[in-house]
């Protein structure tokens, strides 16, 4: 009988945890107010964490809370009060790096699992151990591992200790994310949620005698992009990452869009359910899931570390920013007398193409033909921001349901 994953989503703010849970995530994770990696976004403060993991748990999806900052002295004190206030709010796993730390979670949350961050380098069955042995009920593996080392880690460590992988989005030029470049360039420390990704800046070269002069590294006319890392993407290998024995497929992107969390959790999603559902020997996934992630920002594609050792393929992406096709134009919120009615997110025209991103789905393409807004006046765009308006059209679908275009720039 087949193993079935979780699929675990990340979430920035309410409007993103809702994208994941709309679209497909069995588990997602998540920050407070402090302690979590990613201070860019909103994250939940304990009003909006209580909130969400009332409507996850409505819906059986679980909720991690990350606290994978490495706290400073000062900060220790602040631990055991949101500890337990988030512990009340019922989250259902803490992700903690430093062992104080988790140490403190044990201490003042102890019915609540621990699982250990990516960020505390676990590349070896005698770590994963340990940290079981800590009280860890699950490891975020390293992600500069191969899968056959996975498989190693899978085979010498107790089953009832969970293995979680990411699968999908960018990755940190840093072993682990353990990075100081913008922490010496910006002041911004990476190790406690701050990063400003300088490794996706331009680079050249300047001889210090010849100040003001610049010499790229290549031949390419804007710099090098020498730091900057390839998108990882293993939505074609769900079969492999299963028989290494990862329980858990994890996407990177707290910090990236709703849109991005709902295309990517419903690719995966679908993904993982066409594995299961297929006849030994005979997983083929259909184009249109390998083609949804190509409709978010992304840089192009690799596979990490899974196949290949860093020092053999350093998936260095030369390009520096984000490829984006596609454009978000609305939301539908309902169907109904010939009519999608729908809140405007991008202007778009009368005439323009659209596609729609529906849960489990493949994607409906159709004309906007005719488009109305709310007072039933004809219009031939849609120009003012979160306008209502509706298309003529026989088309039905779910609330929520995104429609989008893609851009011709």
């Amino acid at each position: 009988m087949k193993r079935r994953p979780e699929l675990l989503s990340p979430a920035g703010d309410f409007e993103r945890f809702e994208a994941a849970l709309r679209f497909g995530a069995d588990a997602v994770y998540l920050a407070g107010s402090s302690f979590g990696m990613r201070a860019g976004p909103q994250n939940f403060p304990e009003e909006d964490l209580i909130k969400a993991v009332k409507k996850a748990h409505e819906k059986g999806v679980k909720i991690y809370l990350t606290l994978n900052t490495l706290p400073r002295n000062s900060e220790i004190p602040l631990l055991p009060g949101f500890i337990e206030m988030t512990a009340n709010a019922g989250v259902d796993a803490y992700i903690a790096a430093d062992i104080g730390t988790m140490a403190y979670c044990k201490k003042y949350a102890p019915s609540v699992p621990l699982h250990v961050s990516t960020q505390a380098g676990i590349v070896n069955y005698l770590t994963a151990n340990e940290f079981y042995n800590m009280g860890a009920e699950r490891i975020v593996t390293a992600r500069e591992l191969s899968l056959s080392e996975i498989a190693e880690i899978r085979a010498k460590t107790p089953k009832e200790l969970q293995i979680e992988c990411f699968v999908h989005g960018s990755m940190c030029m840093s072993f682990s994310g353990r990075c100081l470049l913008s922490n010496y360039l910006t002041g911004r420390d990476a190790n406690r949620g701050e990063c400003a990704q300088p490794c996706r800046w331009q680079y050249a070269l300047m001889e210090k005698t010849r100040e003001g002069r610049y010499f790229p590294v290549n031949e390419e006319e804007d710099g090098t992009y020498i730091l900057n890392s390839e998108d990882m993407c293993m939505i074609e290998h769900i079969p492999e990452l299963i028989d290494a024995g990862i329980d858990s497929f994890k996407i990177e992107g707290r910090a990236k869009s709703a849109y991005y969390t709902a295309v990517i959790t419903n690719a995966y999603r679908a993904a993982i359910d066409t594995y299961m559902s297929s006849e030994s020997g005979s997983f083929v996934l259909p184009e249109w899931i390998l083609d949804e992630v190509r409709k978010v920002s992304y840089r192009d594609y690799c596979t990490g570390f899974y196949f290949d050792s860093p020092h053999e393929k350093a998936n260095i992406s030369f390009e520096g920013g984000y490829r984006r096709e596609w454009d978000v134009t609305a939301v539908v919120e309902n169907c109904s007398d010939g009519f999608i009615y729908c809140e405007q997110r991008n202007k778009f025209f009368k005439g323009d193409l659209l596609e729609s991103l529906e849960p489990g789905k493949k994607p409906q393409t159709f004309t906007a033909e005719e488009l109305f807004d709310e007072n039933g006046e004809p219009i031939d765009s849609t120009p003012r921001a979160m306008m209502k308006f509706k298309i003529r059209s026989d088309l039905k679908f779910a609330p929520g349901t995104i429609l989008r275009k893609q851009n011709t720039k």
